[in-house]
This record gives structure tokens, sequence and C-alpha cells, in this order.
């Protein structure tokens, strides 16, 4: 069999080559050399057989770097049946489960492998899926000619390998129907992420229901989420008995371009893998000058971060807020009047107060929950892991009460954290004044004048408007906040016809509520100072 006829495109595409005498002894040369008892062991001496099918590196022998050693002996250990695997664009991600394929296929993973193996390369479509596809070929294409003969290859309107055993590996989209009856040895679901909600989790759902019939295994790969309420990002956060988790994601906040962290995402790069760490820099700053959507493509495909790629309904970007965040040395000083916003949570909410000085640009912001139930728990329910535990380290989230934050304590911890400075005002919802007042009188503040404002339309576009502004004319500044940060990467604004906003979640377990109050109170500020100075009126006797 050619090379030209395996990847036919002309008249022979969707044509099967190779034999089909499945009654004689199979002679796989690459099984004949492959050492090591355990699965793993022969899975990497396996791919090492193999030659790399295309790139600057075609046609020489496959060499496995450090992190695909390191989860091919986590993903194939004893007893772990799902192995998930999160890393940058460009590092290898699919042809690594492509020559992994290959080996289920053949039956190299184990000395007694089952009969008639059936391997599974689920992708969020069928173009996807086809990539995954020439990969596999491209590794067949790399054999020995006798070796070739031993596979069919259907690339018409299936796309499927056969051995010559009678062990199948297919190729389908996202589609649950596709697979329903199906019973894998080995199921990878690539770029998981980016697969649709329903379909996905559909297809998900019945990979892994199949899996069981055979004790097989899964293996899924993607680069990160672009929020923590996807599906793979769960599997990352809150991994289920038997699973093998390999996460490269760097700490959030750090400079687009910092190459520390872009190697952390992207460990390839360092071992002649995809992108160099020169490309990297270079198209961090590009999307650095270039900001939006870029950027957050960036960050999200190459550092591998939880941004999301939608800017277009974003209060604001990830970078446009680390632009207002400044070293605590730096921060400006509590001078002039203080401005408090409020955003009182419902009974087992949030609830979060910001504070800001316009005329120097501070602003702090504290976020309290109820005791019950314990940030731990809490945080595993909202799928943030430990992410309010950290906060409430650092100081910036509390917890005040059982059940509900009660509105008047909370409101005189707000007032104890101005240090004796009384607020020039408060601005909150107007559709919680009743409450407000009653906490105001509890916490002695009901000299302060209350200002209320909507969440709607027509309040909300302007206070948004003006929020913007500030932060983009660097009128903001603030200590690095995790409350703060990811109170804004939760926050998103509905546009109606008119083009006006209003503050909205991005994803229904998001806490936007510091977000809420930061709003509100730079609103505020920055109508202080763009109000005219009242000049005193002269009379005449």
């Amino acid at each position: 069999m050619s090379t030209r006829d395996l990847f036919g495109d002309g008249p022979n595409a969707g044509e099967t080559f190779g034999s089909q005498d499945r009654g004689q002894t199979v002679h796989f040369s690459l099984l004949e050399k492959i050492r090591g008892k355990s699965p793993a062991m022969r899975a990497i001496s396996f791919l090492r057989q193999l030659r790399v099918p295309e790139g600057k590196m075609a046609g020489k022998p496959l060499k496995l770097a450090g992190f695909q050693r390191k989860f091919i002996k986590g993903a194939l250990a004893p007893k772990v049946m799902v192995g998930v695997l999160s890393i940058g664009r460009g590092n290898a991600k699919t042809a690594l489960s492509a020559g992994l394929s290959l080996g289920e296929l053949v039956g190299a993973f184990d000395e007694d492998p089952q009969p008639r193996r059936e391997v599974i390369f689920a992708a969020r479509n069928r173009d996807q899926a086809r990539i995954a596809f020439e990969f596999l070929l491209g590794f067949i294409a790399g054999l020995p000619e006798a070796d070739q003969e031993l596979f069919t290859i259907r690339r018409g309107s299936k796309l499927e390998v056969e051995f010559i055993d009678g062990s199948l590996a297919r190729c389908i989209a996202a589609d649950g129907k596709s697979i329903l009856g199906g019973a894998p040895t080995l199921a990878v679901l690539d770029e998981r992420a980016a697969w649709e909600p329903e379909k996905g989790d559909n297809l998900e759902n019945a990979i892994l229901s199949g899996l069981g019939k055979r004790d097989g295994r899964a293996l899924i790969i993607s680069t990160s989420a672009p929020s923590d309420s996807n599906t793979f990002s769960r599997w990352l956060d809150e991994p289920p008995p038997g699973t093998f988790v390999q996460e490269h994601r760097p700490a959030p906040g750090l400079p687009a371009d910092d190459l520390d962290s872009l190697l952390e995402a992207n460990p390839g790069a360092v071992e002649g893998i995809g992108s160099s760490p020169e490309w990297l820099v270079a198209q961090a700053e590009r999307a650095i000058a270039r900001g939006g959507s870029a950027l957050s493509s960036f960050r999200n495909l190459n550092r591998n971060e939880r941004v999301s790629t939608e800017d277009r309904s974003v209060l604001i970007t990830a970078d446009e807020w680390l632009s207002a965040e400044v070293n605590p040395d730096d921060l400006p000083p509590r001078d002039g009047p203080a401005i408090l916003g409020v955003d009182l949570g419902g009974s087992r909410s949030m609830s979060a107060a910001a504070f800001y000085w316009p005329e120097t640009g501070r602003l702090e912001a504290l976020g309290v929950f109820p005791a019950k139930p314990g940030l731990a728990d809490r945080g595993a329910a909202d799928g943030v892991s430990d992410r309010y535990e950290q906060m409430h380290a650092r100081g910036e989230l509390l917890t005040m009460g059982e059940n509900t934050v009660p509105t008047g304590p909370f409101m005189a911890e707000v007032v104890r954290r101005l240090e004796g400075q009384a607020p020039a005002c408060i601005v909150g919802d107007r559709f919680r004044h009743a409450e407000f007042i009653e906490a105001m009188e509890a916490a002695g503040l009901s000299r302060v004048p209350f200002l209320w404002r909507g969440f709607g339309w027509k309040d909300g576009s302007e206070d948004i408007e003006r929020f913007r502004r500030a932060l983009f004319d660097g009128d903001v500044k603030v200590a690095p906040s995790l409350l703060l940060r990811f109170a804004f990467a939760d926050a998103v604004t509905l546009v109606d016809p008119a083009g006006n906003h209003k503050l909205a979640k991005a994803r229904s377990l998001g806490r936007i509520d510091a977000a809420a109050a930061s709003v509100l109170a730079v609103a505020q500020g920055a109508r202080m100072l763009a109000a005219p100075a009242r000049k005193a009126r002269v009379t005449w006797a």
C-alpha cells in the first residue's frame, strides 16, 4: 500500500485498503520491541518507535517530553479510569492522544490485550475530529510497509481505522446519539472545553457509561475553559475518584508576556515542541498592543488561563482591571471624602462594600458571607475550589452571622474599616432602600446621606460608563485583591437595542457583588469630581 493510497483524496477516497484476512497470525513489528510490564511503560516504549508525522521534526523518531511522560504514567496508572490534561495550545495534545490511540488499537499496552478493541476519538465537530484522524494516519504512514498492510482505512462518510484483528478506531463529533451502544476500551475527548454544553455533556456521559463495559479508560484533553462552570473546569477542580489531573496553568494576574508563566503553560516550548519561547513572547506583546479580544484569546489559548474570549459584553477585560492594581506600598493615601458603595446580598449570598477616595483614586473592597455553609463547602458548591478560603486568609472576605448576613453588624464592620473617617455618602440599590436605612441606623450612620441607584438600564448604563472612564483614565488604584479580581472576571453587561448596559453575571454561580459595589462607588466619585464648585453668592445690603 502506498502513502498516496492511504491519504487518497481522489477517486479512491472512501475505499478500503489493507489485508482483510483476520485468520492469520498478526506480526506487527513494533509489538516485538515493546519493553515494560505496566501499561504506562509499554505505552512509552511503543510511542518511541513512532515517527513524527508532520511539522519541522517530520520523519524523525518521536521523542517524548517530560510533561508527556508524566501524563502517560499518571493516566495509565492502576485504578485510574480518567486522565485529564490541560495545557496551552500547540503542545502536541492531539498528537500525543493520537499516538496513544494507535497503541490501544494494536493492543500495545497490555501483555494480554482484549480482543476487538474499540477506540473512540471524540471532538466538538467533524473538522476537529479530522485533525486527530490525520495524526493517526500520519503515524501509520511512518510504519514499515508490512505493518501498514495490517490496517484498513475508511475516510468517506466515516473516519475509521481498522486493525487486522478486528479492532476499530473511529472519530466522532459531539452528538450523544452517535456513541450509544458502544463499548470502547479507550476514549479520547479532544478540546473538551470547546464543546457545546448540552451536546458535549450528553456525549461525555454516553462515552463514560460505555467505558464501564470493558474497563476502559478516558483521556480528556484541552486548553483551559473560559470559566469555572465549564464541565472541563469541573474535571480539574473537582476530580472524582479514579481521576488523574495534570494542569499547566500559571497563577492569575501576571503580565501576558511574563516568560516564566508562559513556559509553565507551554512546557513543550523548551523541549522543541510547538512554539518557541521567543515566538510566545512576541505574540504576547502583539496581543497586549491590540488588547480586547486578541489579548483575551491569547490568555485563554496560549497562556491556558480561564479568561473569557467573549469581550463584547464583559464589563472590563482581565488586563484592563490588572492595569489598576498597584503595589500596596504605592497605593494612594486615604485623602479627601470617602464614597461607600454597598451591595447587600440576598439571604444566603455575599454582601460587599467598596470604599473609594475620588481625590486620590484609592479603592478598597470587603466581602461577607454567612458562616453556614463554611467557605470550603461554599467554594466547592460554586465551583471555585479554595478561592474563598484564600480571600479569607488575605482579609478580603469575612464570615458573619449564621445563615444570613446581618445588615447592621455588616455596616458596623464597614465603618470600622474606615478607621474613624465618616463617609461622605453611601450609594446602594434603591430596591433595598428600607434595609439600608435600618442598617445605617444600627451602625450609627443615620446622618450620612444615602444615594440610591438602580441596576437597570437607566442608572446602570451611566454608572458603568463612568466607572469604565475612571478606570481607563487611571483614576482607580487598588492593591492586588482576589475578591475584586474574580468579581470583575465574572461580571458582564447586558446591552439593550439602544446600546445601554446593565450589570449581570457571566455564570450563574459567579459572585459579582464586590464589582457592583465598586461600580457604584467609583461612578459616584466621578460625579462628585465633575460637579462644578459652588461659589458664594454676594448680596448687597
